[in-house]
């Protein structure tokens, strides 16, 4: 996915969670251990986002490209992002993932795609 793409997806992804109760609190967060596409609030839980875009979804579309190495990558910054911002030590943690997929650009929200045990 090119930059321009990639930034066009996650747009399009936070107006729709935003639209589902979701509470913004950062985009795009990088640290020397990964990147976060999304960083929001969904009541007492501080969800870290990952947004793929695939115009086919021919072999899983986005959801199947989120890979073991790049939940590892998104497990290990968001660490540091908990330990940047102490404020949401409180806070349960989900990591989701939303996926655009197809011409249509139809939007997949899996909460809570995977876990702490990777």
């Amino acid at each position: 996915m090119t930059y321009e793409k990639g930034r066009i997806a996650e747009e399009k992804a936070l107006a729709y969670l935003k639209k589902q109760g979701l509470e913004f609190i950062t985009q795009n967060y990088n640290c020397r251990l990964g990147e976060i596409d999304l960083i929001m609030r969904d009541k007492e839980q501080l969800v870290f986002i990952e947004v793929r875009s695939r115009v086919s979804t021919q072999f899983g579309g986005g959801i199947a490209s989120v890979t073991y190495t790049k939940k590892q990558k998104i497990l290990k910054a968001a660490t540091y992002y908990l330990l940047e911002h102490r404020k949401y030590d409180q806070l349960a943690l989900r990591f989701d993932v939303v996926s655009i997929d197809g011409k249509s650009a139809s939007i997949n929200w899996i909460k809570d795609a995977f876990g702490t045990d990777y």
